[in-house]
């Protein structure tokens, strides 16, 4: 079997520097690599990466260049309502404001600026053990 050396999630966008406001903006990452078909961001930490290609690259097949469609991406922060704060006082679109969740999370859904559906979650105040 094949060992994994890292894992990346790549966003394919149209406006790669609206991206790259949203994700540093909001959220633990520092710009890796920047250039005008890709970007690489990598949290402070060094335990995340995230990707945003340019979704008219050629390097995107061309069937994969519609909307996102089957997925979204979450992220566990230590407090979903100031992420909420942050999105809300820069204008980047809510999907549904923050809410409780039957299992133990607090949660809040965003549309980042490639229409992708970006969930930030935080274990809630009461709730002893994370959802993992």
């Amino acid at each position: 079997m094949n060992r994994i050396f890292r894992s990346m999630t790549n966003i394919c966008s149209d406006d790669l520097p609206k991206s790259k406001d949203f994700y540093t903006r909001l959220f633990d990452f520092g710009v890796e690599y920047d250039s005008d078909w890709f970007i690489h961001l990598k949290s402070k930490d060094n335990q995340f990466e995230l990707g945003i290609i340019d979704g008219q690259h050629d390097l995107v097949p061309a069937e994969y260049r519609s909307l996102p469609r089957g997925f979204y991406i979450t992220f566990v922060v230590e407090d979903a309502d100031e992420v909420y704060k942050k999105a809300k006082s820069a204008g980047f679109p809510i999907v549904r404001e923050p809410e409780d969740t039957f299992y133990g999370q607090r949660r809040v859904l965003l549309r980042d600026p490639s229409d992708a559906l970006v969930d930030v979650s935080s274990l809630m105040k009461n709730v002893s053990q994370p959802v993992q």
